[in-house]
């Protein structure tokens, strides 16, 4: 199974439409946008995640296209550096 970050979604993205965006390249295991609080709205990017050839797939075919007025970034999502978030130093 592969995560893969998702940037450059439009606004008014659902997990439905992105859902079917990467159906394309085989089945989604998992979906999570980021959404506005308040709104409700998507933020722009997301996280997904896939078997690895399929995720493989997803990204040459999705990486760089063009939706509305941005063009989406999809790569495999990085792990972050650091390890601990907050807290005192």
């Amino acid at each position: 199974m592969k995560k893969m970050f998702v940037g450059g979604l439009p606004l008014e993205s659902t997990e439905e439409t992105v859902t079917e965006m990467f159906t394309e390249y085989g089945k989604v295991r998992s979906i999570k946008l980021a959404s506005d609080v308040f709104t409700g709205k998507c933020k722009g990017f997301g996280f997904i995640e896939m078997e690895g050839h399929e995720a493989r797939a997803a990204i040459a075919g999705l990486n760089g296209k063009i939706m509305g007025d941005k063009s989406l970034k999809v790569q495999f999502e990085e792990p972050r550096k650091g390890g601990k978030r907050g807290g005192r130093r």
